[in-house]
């Protein structure tokens, strides 16, 4: 009886992971809005990624393309990512924020960018962040890396 309630428990939590909806309200917020300010701009190649416990931000400063192409480029990556949709928004928002679950129990990381013409550059900022736990082990600042080193040539 024991076994079979403890059994009934951890699936009731593996259904609520992977089936509790997402508030736009709550994850698709602009990068610079939801960790202060303070933002440096590093050039392509630079490695842009600061993480933190259960985060990772990053700010880029892309040449020659507009934002929206940007984040066409970076919402292509993204997509070709395994266990990542698109939530919310699109490049011509200029901003958008994916999904990404683990391979395994579905833990969903959220990711938002925003893009906007900087001078004769586009800055771009990133900020992924875990939904559930309090560290996710490194996973989203390595995801931003991925990604930043797919859209940036080094």
């Amino acid at each position: 009886m024991a076994f079979a309630l403890l059994v009934l428990i951890v699936a009731g939590g593996m259904a609520y992971i992977r089936l509790a909806p997402s508030d736009l309200v709550r994850w698709h917020v602009a990068p610079e809005l939801s960790g202060g300010s303070g933002w440096t701009f590093l050039p392509p190649g630079a490695d842009a990624v600061v993480a933190g416990r259960g985060r990772a931000k990053a700010a880029v400063a892309v040449l020659g393309k507009s934002p929206a192409e940007v984040l066409s480029d970076l919402d292509a990556i993204a997509l070709n990512t395994a266990r990542t949709v698109r939530l919310a928004g699109s490049p011509e928002e200029g901003m958008i924020t994916w999904v990404t679950r683990s391979r395994v129990f579905g833990f969903p990381d959220y990711t938002t960018a925003a893009a906007r013409d900087e001078g004769p550059a586009t800055a771009l900022t990133l900020h992924a962040r875990l939904r559930f736990g309090r560290d996710d082990q490194g996973v989203n600042a390595s995801r931003l890396r991925d990604w930043l080193g797919q859209l940036t040539p080094r």
